[in-house]
């Protein structure tokens, strides 16, 4: 009975390797074509690998807690062979027999082989505590960053280490002295998620980044929706405002790439979720095509589908800009870090109740109040073409009707 191998899929555009979490299924046991028998974990989300047609799981060549590549092995099923053909697969490897037949992927002619422990990946990032009395790193020599190189650091990780080489600059014995000390302290390994999300931001940070704010009512907004029935969230009253500005001009959205600035093709906004030990991104597409009301349904699938950590390829990346509402947090000012492709993060606040002086009335009156801040790329953006686009959401906000 031929065996067909279980392939690590592709499991988005930028995925290159994911994490053995948990297996589903046991050996032994019968599944069925499309069946979800490995639980794995990317940089981005919780996935499912599923078996490849109906048959027997005869084994497992992978270990949970381990990262494989993309093309891996995973394991094998045992099928028969108008199973295998229902599946459009033309056959695995005989049990009897050492023969390997073609499977894809990688290519047609490709022979799947188990994993070995060179094919394991392994994290290149880990949660180094620094010394409290450290200067910062330098300059570094060519041997340095080799030995960097081979441990899979940056730069940034070393950012706390003590130099005491001519200048502050540290030295190789000020490197190896610092991984030595680090055995004093607990490590606990880093996950994909935030591998992912320190290696976003490091990327992030090599632009100069600015930040503007100012406040806003909240009053009109929480009366449209005791008045209108629509439980929008404000992060998405905020989306659609933000949308509708850039649809106006959208410029500030744009990416300097050289000496050319590359425009949105489509007003396409994401909004930061916090998941364990990270953050995802939904994406909605073509937000200032769509009313606030349209919006909603799809707003608060995509929200469930990230705080699952299951969201689809197509439900992220490609936006233009982020919406983060750090307001949740009881927080009333921050500084959020734009996405690296992105030019534009607005964050809004918490709400406050303020007093706030009527000409009509002629006295204070109190009324809620946010703050909104707009972190941008100062490449692309000054800081008035900033405050006018911050103003247009602002204005924008206070007439939720509109949206």
């Amino acid at each position: 009975m031929p065996e067909i191998p279980i392939i690590m899929p592709q499991l988005g555009e930028s995925i290159a390797e994911a994490l053995i979490v948990n297996f589903l299924v046991r050996e032994g046991e019968t599944v069925e074509a499309d069946q979800d028998i490995i639980e794995v974990e990317t940089n981005k989300a919780a996935m499912n690998v599923t078996s490849p047609c109906r048959g027997v799981l005869q084994r497992f060549l992978v270990k949970v807690g381990e990262s494989y590549p993309v093309g891996a092995v995973l394991g094998y099923v045992s099928a028969t062979p108008e199973d295998a053909a229902r599946a459009g697969l033309d056959g695995g490897h005989q049990s009897q027999t050492n023969s390997q037949v073609a499977v894809p992927p990688p290519a047609p002619t490709a022979v799947p082989t188990p994993p070995t422990a060179t094919d394991r990946v392994r994290p290149t990032v880990r949660g180094l505590p620094v010394p409290a009395n450290a200067t910062g790193a330098g300059y570094m020599s060519p041997r340095m960053k080799a030995r960097m190189a081979e441990l899979g650091l940056h730069a940034a990780d070393l950012a706390g280490v003590a130099g005491s080489g001519a200048g502050g600059r540290v030295t190789i014995q000020d490197f190896e002295r610092f991984l030595a000390s680090l055995e004093q302290h607990r490590i606990s390994p880093a996950s994909p998620m935030r591998v992912s999300v320190a290696d976003a931001m490091r990327r992030s940070w090599t632009r100069p980044l600015a930040t503007v704010g100012l406040p806003f009512r909240l009053d009109a907004i929480l009366a449209h929706r005791r008045t209108s029935g629509l439980k929008a969230s404000p992060t998405l009253y905020a989306i659609r405002a933000l949308a509708l500005a850039l649809a106006e001009n959208s410029a500030p959205a744009g990416r300097l790439i050289g000496n050319k600035i590359v425009h949105p093709r489509s007003i396409d906004i994401g909004w930061a979720v916090e998941v364990e030990d990270g953050v995802l991104v939904p994406v909605l597409r073509q937000v200032d095509q769509r009313r606030l009301r349209d919006l909603i349904s799809p707003y608060e699938q995509l929200l469930e589908w990230a705080r699952q950590r299951r969201l689809p390829a197509e439900a992220s990346g490609g936006s233009i800009a982020t919406v983060t509402n750090f307001g949740t947090f009881g927080l009333t000012w921050a500084t959020p870090i734009p996405l690296p492709e992105q030019t534009l993060v607005l964050g809004v606040g918490a709400g406050r109740r303020v007093p706030h002086w009527s000409h009509s009335k002629q006295q204070f009156v109190p009324v809620w109040e946010a703050n909104l801040t707009l972190s941008f790329d100062h490449r692309v953006l000054d800081g008035g073409a900033a405050g006018r686009l911050l103003t247009r959401v602002a204005e924008l906000l206070m007439h939720p009707e509109a949206l």
